[in-house]
Formats: structure tokens, C-alpha cells, sequence
């Protein structure tokens, strides 16, 4: 699992796959047929820029950011009511952002907002539309 994750690109994550689906297919075969199935989806991060990789690789973003609650809201012995723990989680958190990790190449989050499209992790300036080659006999008219 950690080589599938911690591919260098999208071509050996696809490998690691297979490998993991050699290796594991006939003891754990829900686990490997959901991973085989899902490949697209467990690999989609491989579509962004490669300085923003370690941040969508992350497994835990939402435990990360509650653990100050968290702890807080333990040693309070509970926020009370509904509102005041809303309150305090809102300060706690507020708080709590300044000392959050800053996004790797901040400048490519407007890239990708507008849909610019990243292969193996490097823009794609003019991404071409792949299409056939004309076969020598073919009119020219025919290509237009």
C-alpha cells in the first residue's frame, strides 16, 4: 500500500497495483478488488501539481485540525451547552491556524481552481488534443 501512496508518478503507482493485486488477490480479494476498482479515484491526486502531492496524500487532515479541540474540551471536562462548545471550538481553531502548515507553490492553487491541467505533476502549457495521423491516401479535405 505505502508503494501504491508513495509512487513517484501515476505509470508506477499503476505497477504497484498490479503488483499488490498479484501478491494479495487470492487472500484478501474484497480488499484487493476495491483497491483494482477504485484505482482512478486513490490516484486522482496524481492530476495536481507534484508540490501539492504531500498535502493531498495526508490521511488524517480533520483529526489534525480538531486534536487542539480535542484536548481542550477533555481537560474542561465538556464545553456546557451546545453553543458554548461551538464558541470555544471556533477560538480554539481560530487560534490554532497560525501555526497550521502553509500549502506548498501557493501560486499553482489559482491553476488549478481554473482547471489547468498537470501531467505527472507539471503544467501542461498547451495541452494537445490527441488525434489520429492522416493516412497517406486520405484527401486533405477529408483531414479538415
Amino acid at each position: 500500500m505505502k508503494e501504491i501512496i508513495g509512487a513517484e508518478d501515476l505509470d508506477k503507482a499503476r505497477v504497484a497495483i498490479a503488483a499488490f493485486e498479484r501478491d494479495y488477490g487470492a487472500k484478501y480479494p474484497k480488499a484487493v478488488a476495491k483497491i483494482v476498482d477504485d484505482a482512478d479515484v486513490l490516484l486522482e491526486y496524481f492530476r495536481y501539481p507534484a508540490e501539492h502531492w504531500v498535502h493531498l496524500r495526508t490521511t488524517n487532515p480533520i483529526e489534525s485540525t480538531f486534536a487542539t479541540v480535542r484536548l481542550r474540551t477533555r481537560v474542561t471536562k465538556g464545553p456546557g451547552s451546545r453553543a458554548a462548545g461551538m464558541a470555544m471550538a471556533y477560538k480554539l481553531i481560530e487560534a490554532a491556524q497560525s501555526r497550521w502548515r502553509a500549502v506548498n507553490a501557493p501560486q499553482l492553487v489559482a491553476l488549478v481552481r481554473a482547471g489547468a491541467l498537470f501531467h505527472k505533476g507539471k503544467l501542461l502549457e498547451r495541452p494537445v488534443e490527441i488525434t489520429p495521423e492522416p493516412s497517406p491516401d486520405t484527401p486533405v479535405s477529408e483531414v479538415a
